[in-house]
């Protein structure tokens, strides 16, 4: 499966956990072990620094960030997918510039800023993707940059339950809803994307991302 959508946790962290853990122990391989392209698009001309991963799942884009020369802090609400996402790290040989973090969005805050926050397809049933994303933002330093994917509520894949709409936004809505613009912001990216994927069966699907990159210029 080439499709990511990762996790943003949800009101009872217990719940939330066993939710993702099952999901990921139903399988050996929940995602492809590649790096979300919009991810490897927006990231590859950056300055690496330290780097902040939310719902990183299995680990292919803090692997990819890592082997790319960032420092990674890579959270999941599953401890399943964060093993295997280490195991993963351990075979490439970048273990060393990742810290794994077992956490639920709904119960976390961000104690430090970070060069570069990255948040792709944080979608969850549990948690509002407005509450997951302003987290993101949050925290982002001066200077730094946080990009965003997610499905795009007109490009939805064919497969799996799609059907609650407030779980999909365009790029559009998150930086009216996180209130990225000037002066506080650059807007960089703001855009939406087809990208082909193959299902859980491998069916083949032109899907529609959206994307969102922008730059800090203040402090919040």
């Amino acid at each position: 499966m080439t499709e990511h959508q990762h996790h943003a946790g949800g009101s009872d962290e217990g719940t939330a956990a066993q939710l993702w853990d099952e999901r990921y122990a139903s399988r050996p391989k929940v995602w492809s072990g590649l790096p979300n392209p919009q991810l490897v698009a927006e990231a590859s001309g950056l300055t690496p620094g330290h780097a902040l991963d939310l719902g990183c799942g299995e680990g292919a884009d803090a692997i990819w960030l890592a082997s790319q020369g960032w420092s990674v802090t890579a959270l999941d609400v599953s401890a399943v997918a964060l093993e295997r996402a280490a195991a993963h790290a351990s075979e490439t040989g970048v273990s060393e510039n990742i810290e794994w973090v077992q956490q639920d969005l709904a119960a976390w805050v961000p104690e430090r800023q970070y060069d570069l926050v990255s948040a792709q397809f944080l979608h969850s049933t549990l948690l509002p993707w407005q509450q997951a994303l302003s987290l993101a933002a949050a925290a982002v330093r001066t200077g730094g940059t946080l990009i965003i994917v997610g499905h795009h509520p007109e490009g939805l894949p064919t497969w799996g339950n799609h059907h609650s709409a407030e779980k999909y936004f365009t790029a559009e809505e998150v930086a009216r809803e996180l209130g990225i613009e000037a002066p506080e912001w650059q807007l960089d990216v703001l855009d939406s994307r087809l990208r082909s994927a193959t299902g859980p069966d491998g069916e083949p699907a032109e899907l529609t991302d959206a994307v969102l990159r922008a730059t800090r210029l203040a402090a919040h």
